[in-house]
């Protein structure tokens, strides 16, 4: 499968220390800018990999994704076991754990790219222009 338009390529993932595989690495920088895209109102679409600051923010975001992709797997809540039977059933992750995750994820937004301008508009510009 091929991954286009990425905000950080797997070589530059791999120069920043990254360890990932291509494939997980190319799933979850396609998450984080995706989750960027949203935040921007698509204002660095074929534009984000121009700068820094953007790929440095995917790079902070891969590391945070991973990890709650490993928490919620090596935790996944038991809602139902029977013993006859030998059947576990294992419950959604909780929402205060996806809710810290899209926390952390929007303060990595935040930190990298409240400052950026791109097109003369801070690239998280929300409100009304009234000049």
């Amino acid at each position: 499968m091929e991954f286009e338009g990425q905000y950080l390529t797997y070589q530059e993932y791999l120069a920043l220390g990254g360890t990932l595989d291509e494939m997980p690495f190319n799933l979850l920088e396609y998450n984080a800018r995706k989750k960027i895209d949203e935040r921007t109102f698509g204002r660095l679409v074929d534009k984000g990999q121009e700068y820094q600051e953007v790929k440095l923010c995917i790079y902070d975001m891969i590391i945070t994704l991973k990890s709650y992709s490993d928490y919620e797997a090596q935790n996944k809540a038991i809602s139902s076991e029977s013993i006859d039977g030998y059947s576990i059933s294992y419950g959604t992750p909780q929402k205060s754990t996806t809710e810290a995750k899209n926390s952390e994820l929007e303060d990595i937004i935040d930190t990298y790219l409240s400052n950026l301008i791109v097109d003369d508009v801070r690239v998280l510009y929300r409100g009304a222009d009234v000049s």
